[in-house]
């Protein structure tokens, strides 16, 4: 995973491959399959449940798990990485020079393994020079349709090297391959444990006027499959009759016109057939300020063994039939989280690792002890992160802030390398509502501005306060119009009063997409705390 969003140039020889027009049917679904920031998608089926895994960078934890009974209405139910905090101290927020925005997890794989019923994630992290390898039992993963409700993730160890935009293959003989690279494409066969290499070898050299990653590996129809991305544009096949290779090589796509507009080509992602044997391709589609979003269409296969998209008058649809009838739902974007249970539940990431000290699930809300003495809402811990749904989505958070100490900063953010807060800041006894704007990084993701007080509202009296954040995440790249994010406040969960907007940019550097956040850091002394009672997102039309 390169810049995503960099439209690279030149072709190789290869054979575009026809596209049959998709049938109507009346199960349809719409793409995206899921607006929210999922990026370099990774998926495949156990039973009949489905898995994806996606790029988090130094959000912790890491590598989230969506499950899907139907391809389309996806949720999250874990993360591969537990804690960051092993790949570093940068990604604890030790100060301005230690800090990992952007680094951390990007392209990774995840796969099931039958035979000893585990769940794997192997991922590059490319500040520590090692590729990392966790898994969590599978709980009879088969036997239960696929589903597994007892996730458990472990670090199993790390091999010396990166395995760049990593694809993990199982082979029938339960052989461990890993497809990996950019521009030179290897294939690694692992040690049973997939902790040692066995034996590597160059697959595919793309040359200078081609770049070649995010590959994934397969095996499909007696054929050893490597996939990579045309980095921003399109998509590539490998075909061999060995892992190593001689491999054939074709064009998959290219520059294909998406399902919606003002946004990138689709491309990377992964393929994954149903139980009734029918294949599909995710890919994401560059589209900030909401980030890159999953999109999916069917695959056909030609007789000679060669998949293809199936498209909408030769562009990829913005509708097609739903893959998988099923009674089995999962949970709508739309949430809200009273925080009583014993842990997050796995839509949250903070933004980078946590110290567990200084936050607690009390039974009756989130409670935020200031864990940093900061001037700068980059480098405060504990700072928590819910991904947005576009087009546009409304945030809204209940904060008791009785607790606060002189000096404590506290709100709910738009938050990326442009970021703005509405809250309070606590000053001998008052606590000042105030919008903050202008929280800035550059292009090196160092702090340029901390922000400016932009406007003010009333001093709360009582304990508690109401903050919204709407969120227009609508698709604009390339435009030069961008999107505005409006911040109100309430003091009774009622009567809301506006306080600030700020423009949201449609850059893709930063690469993870727009986030609201919840934050509470301390510019004095530690000791203060908000308890955040009630958290409730909601889509806009």
């Amino acid at each position: 995973m390169l810049s995503s969003s960099l439209l690279a140039v030149g072709l190789v020889a290869g054979s575009g491959l026809a596209s049959p027009t998709r049938p109507c049917q009346p199960a349809m679904y719409t793409n995206p399959v899921r607006f929210q920031d999922l990026p370099d998608v990774d998926v495949f089926r156990v039973a009949n449940t489905y898995y994806m895994t996606t790029s988090t960078f130094a959000y912790s934890p890491g590598a989230p798990v969506h499950k899907s009974y139907d391809l389309v209405n996806w949720t999250p139910v874990s993360h591969s990485v537990p804690d960051l905090a092993d790949f570093g101290p940068e990604y604890n927020l030790n100060g301005d020079d230690s800090r990992a925005y952007v680094r951390g997890i990007w392209a990774s794989s995840m796969r099931y393994r039958e035979s000893d019923d585990r769940f794997y994630w192997m991922g590059c992290i490319q500040s520590t020079g090692r590729t990392w390898l966790y898994s969590s039992p599978g709980n009879n993963a088969l036997e239960n349709d696929g589903d597994n409700n007892a996730w458990n993730w472990t670090l199993d160890g790390t091999i010396d090297g990166c395995f760049y935009d990593n694809g993990i293959l199982f082979d029938d003989d339960d052989t461990m391959y890993v497809a990996w690279g950019n521009r030179q494409l290897r294939v690694t066969e692992l040690s049973a444990d997939g902790l040692t290499e066995v034996r590597t070898e160059l697959v595919y050299d793309s040359g200078a006027d081609l770049y070649l990653e995010g590959a994934h590996m397969y095996k499909i129809r007696g054929y050893y499959w490597v996939v990579p991305t045309k980095v921003a544009s399109g998509q590539y096949l490998l075909r061999a009759d060995n892992p190593f290779g001689p491999y054939e090589v074709r064009e998959f796509w290219d520059f294909l016109e998406g399902p919606f507009p003002n946004a990138g080509w689709a491309h990377q992602g992964g393929m994954v057939e149903t139980a009734a044997g029918d294949w599909h391709y995710i890919a994401f589609m560059d589209a900030y300020p909401a980030g890159r979003v999953p999109v999916m269409a069917p695959i056909e296969w030609s007789d000679d063994d060669w998949p293809s998209l199936v498209l909408d008058d030769g562009t990829w649809g913005s509708t097609y039939p739903v893959p998988v009838s099923t009674n089995k739902t999962v949970p709508g974007v739309d949430r809200s989280d009273d925080f009583s249970a014993p842990t997050l539940n796995p839509e949250w990431e903070w933004n980078h690792s946590p110290d567990s000290e200084y936050f607690e699930l009390s039974g009756d809300g989130l409670v935020l002890r200031t864990a940093s003495v900061v001037q700068d809402l980059y480098n405060a811990r504990n700072t928590l992160t819910h991904r947005i749904t576009a087009p546009r989505s409304l945030a809204t958070w209940h904060l008791d802030i009785s607790a606060m100490a002189d000096g404590d900063r506290a709100g709910a953010a738009i938050f990326r390398d442009e970021s703005a807060y509405i809250g309070v800041h606590k000053t001998g006894d008052a606590a000042q509502l105030v919008f903050v704007d202008g929280i800035d990084m550059n292009s090196s993701w160092a702090t340029i501005s901390t922000g400016t007080v932009e406007a003010t509202g009333p001093v709360v009296e009582g304990a508690d306060v109401w903050l919204r954040v709407d969120a227009d995440v609508e698709p604009a790249f390339g435009l030069t119009p961008r999107r505005v994010t409006s911040f109100s406040y309430s003091l009774d969960g009622e009567t809301w009063e506006p306080l600030g907007s700020t423009v949201v940019h449609n850059r893709w550097q930063f690469f993870s997409g727009f986030r609201f956040a919840v934050f509470n850091f301390a510019t004095g002394e530690l000791g203060g705390q908000v308890t955040v009672r009630n958290f409730q997102t909601e889509l806009q039309t």
